[in-house]
This record gives structure tokens, C-alpha cells and sequence, in this order.
């Protein structure tokens, strides 16, 4: 394969030269710096070695290096001592500030990462009665880390859209993010004790035809969420009768509880109305199905503080109190 390179090519690699260069160039007047104030301090190139973990040749040296960038002498030597020079004494003042800059920054840092602020963007499904417990709980725990949430099923492009942290259910099929497992969940079939009383109970999925059947959509694709029934003998089962279609979950629980149909939901979602009896488990010996929720976020070698709380928080969090249902 040849590879020409243009003038734009050839004007963005030496851009990226230059960049790297300053880069570089910046670093060792840093360090020269450094070993030039530790070698004032201790009026030795011998002490300030061996205070910086160096040999007295690499103090001297970047001294030396550092004395001809800026085109004075910094030091008089002799052959057993060294002492500043007028421009030395100037110099070591303004170095001192800066290193002292260097030490706030690095302590201003190091406080941030004990104590995350900022703004988190984030997006979530439409899952608002599984994820606000734990999102209301981590603001009380993180009140400096401002919440920017958005709640959609629409599957979201993390990078291109700017988003920090995004939770989605299914594998990962971006090579480009990390992932962390939250938690499982199970689909269930629901209908209300009137709805049941007055068009039956099914026992078998074949059942379902002359029932209600209550459908979600999904809004990434616009196909209907498929119900996961297995069955016991060999007969097929058929796809279940469509009476109401719905992208939203939410929507498709409060027709279930109106006494409309039968309708396949998440177990988080249902919990609360069955433990009231609101809702009753149809065909629970002929659902198979597991979920898992994860959260996603760009690769990239330095986590923030405010990002790495909230993924060890929410995986600490947010199935903690759902036990399966049975």
C-alpha cells in the first residue's frame, strides 16, 4: 500500500511534531527547573542528587542545559562548591512560585479526586421506578456532581452525543466503550384479578389467542418486543394476539391494571402491584428470560473521579434491594 502525502498531510504532521515538541520542550524545563532549586537550597549537586533520587551529573547537566536555553549563568562552581549568581538569585524567586503553582495544582487535583464535582451527563431508559432510588441517593451522597439525565429508549451514540455514563440492557457491541453488569432482570406476564376473572386464566401459551395481549415497541427499531414463552410439549407456540401496541412501558402497566389485557413487563416494574395483588403472574412455568442491565462509557486510559463514583456506586446500588421474584 503507498501512502502520498500532500501538503495539508505534510502541514498536519508537522503540526503534531511541533505539538509534541513543545510538549517535551515544556517537561524538561520543568524538571530543569526542579533541579535547579533543589540544587540552590542545598548550594551541592552531590545533595540535591541524592534528595532527588538522581546522580549529581544528571542535577549538573540539566542545570548546565537549563543555563543555555535561557542564556545566563545560574551557578558560580568551583571545584568543591557552587553559589549563585546575581541572575541565579533572581531566577530561583520566580522558580519557587512556580513550582509552588505546580504543588497547588497537583494538591487541587488530588482534592477533586477525594471529592468528585462537576457535571455528569448520562442517559437512561425509561425505567424511572428501578433507577430513582439509587440516582435520588447518590445526589444526597455526591452533592457537588451536577446531574444532567437523560431518559430515553432511543439507543443513544455515547461518543458522537457527549455522553459520560449511558445504561443500556443487552451485550455491548461498541468496541470503542467499557462496560460494568448492574443487575438481571426477567420479563413477566401480568394481568389484573378482574381481567382474569372475566375472560379466564390461561394455563398453557396457546391460551393467549383468545386473550387481551398488551405489546411494547421497541423505539430504537419499531419492532414489537418479543414474548419469551417456551413450550412444555412439542406444539408450536403461536405469536400472541396484538389488541394494543405501546413504546413505553410505563403505558402498557397502567392498561394491565385497568383490567385491559395481559401484558409482558420487567419484574422491577410489577413488583409493587403484585405484592398488592393488584397484579397476578400469568403463565409463570412457561417464561424463560433473563436481562441485564449495564452502564457503558468511553474507553480511556484516565477514569474520572465523578464517572468512577457513579459506576461503583450504581453497581452497588441498584439491584441491591430486588430480589427475584417468585
Amino acid at each position: 500500500m503507498r501512502v502520498f502525502l500532500t501538503k495539508d498531510n505534510n502541514a498536519n504532521v508537522q503540526n503534531i511534531y511541533d505539538k509534541y515538541s513543545q510538549m517535551a520542550l515544556m517537561m524538561e524545563s520543568l524538571s530543569g527547573i526542579t533541579f535547579f532549586v533543589q540544587a540552590a537550597e542545598t548550594m551541592s549537586f552531590s545533595e540535591a542528587g541524592r534528595n532527588l533520587g538522581v546522580s549529581s551529573s544528571t542535577v549538573g547537566k540539566s542545570v548546565s542545559r537549563l543555563e543555555e536555553r535561557l542564556g545566563v549563568r545560574l551557578f558560580h562552581r568551583s571545584t568543591r562548591s557552587i553559589r549563585l549568581t546575581a541572575e541565579g538569585s533572581m531566577f530561583l524567586e520566580r522558580c519557587r512560585r512556580i513550582l509552588s503553582e505546580v504543588e497547588a495544582a497537583e494538591l487541587e487535583l488530588s482534592e477533586a479526586r477525594l471529592n468528585p464535582r462537576g457535571r455528569l451527563r448520562i442517559s437512561m431508559p425509561l425505567v424511572g421506578m428501578l433507577v430513582m432510588p439509587a440516582i435520588t441517593a447518590f445526589m444526597h451522597r455526591y452533592p457537588d456532581i451536577e446531574l444532567d439525565v437523560d431518559f430515553s429508549d432511543r439507543m443513544v451514540d455515547v461518543i458522537e452525543e457527549g455522553f459520560d455514563v449511558v445504561m443500556r440492557t443487552g451485550e455491548p457491541a461498541d468496541s470503542r466503550l467499557m462496560s460494568r453488569t448492574l443487575g438481571c432482570y426477567q420479563l413477566k406476564l401480568v394481568a389484573s384479578p378482574g381481567y382474569l376473572e372475566a375472560s379466564g386464566v390461561p394455563e398453557t401459551p396457546v391460551d393467549l389467542v383468545q386473550h387481551a395481549c398488551l405489546h411494547h415497541r421497541f423505539p430504537s427499531t419499531g419492532r414489537l418486543e418479543p414474548w419469551p414463552l417456551k413450550s412444555s410439549t412439542d406444539t408450536p407456540i403461536l405469536s400472541p394476539p396484538v389488541t394494543m401496541i405501546c413504546n413505553t412501558s410505563t403505558a402498557l402497566m397502567d392498561v394491565a391494571l385497568a383490567g385491559l389485557g395481559i401484558a409482558c413487563l420487567p419484574d422491577f416494574m410489577v413488583r409493587p402491584s403484585l405484592s398488592t395483588g393488584q397484579l397476578h403472574l400469568v403463565l409463570e412455568q412457561h417464561i424463560v428470560h433473563q436481562g441485564t442491565f449495564r452502564l457503558l462509557w468511553p474507553s480511556s486510559k484516565f477514569l474520572s473521579s465523578k464517572i468512577r463514583v457513579f459506576i461503583d456506586f450504581m453497581a452497588e446500588t441498584l439491584f441491591a434491594d430486588n430480589d427475584e421474584i417468585r
